[in-house]
């Protein structure tokens, strides 16, 4: 996922509206199905807030780029940044397509359907 290369939901900061109406997604208040589809249609990873995207049943990940739910300890900005530095060396040695990452301070949890596929 390159820095152009997703979207952002309006629930990660004050900043995010800005990212989604500069990238002319207009997803500012949409439904999270809505917002699910675009990023599918766009062939856009999705980097949300919203721990209703850490759903594997509700929002599949296997169709997308990629899903990260940040889990800041508090969802203030100075605590998201610092969840998003703990983000990006992940990108750099795994494959985000087709997961869900649940980005938490030190830790990333990764849900891979093509392994739960394996165990069964």
């Amino acid at each position: 996922m390159g820095a152009a290369d997703g979207v952002v939901n309006d629930r990660v900061g004050g900043h995010s509206e800005e990212v989604i109406k500069g990238g002319g997604e207009g997803l500012s208040g949409q439904a999270d199905e809505i917002v699910y589809q675009r990023c599918i249609q766009a062939g856009r990873a999705l980097l949300t807030l919203d721990l209703d995207f850490a759903n594997p049943f509700r929002f599949p990940p296997e169709q997308t780029e990629g899903i990260v739910v940040l889990r800041p300890p508090r969802p203030v900005l100075p605590m998201i940044r610092a969840t998003l530095a703990g983000l990006l060396p992940e990108l750099k040695t795994r494959m985000l397509k087709g997961k869900t990452w649940i980005v938490e301070p030190g830790r990333v949890r990764v849900y891979d359907p093509d392994a739960e596929r394996e165990l069964a």
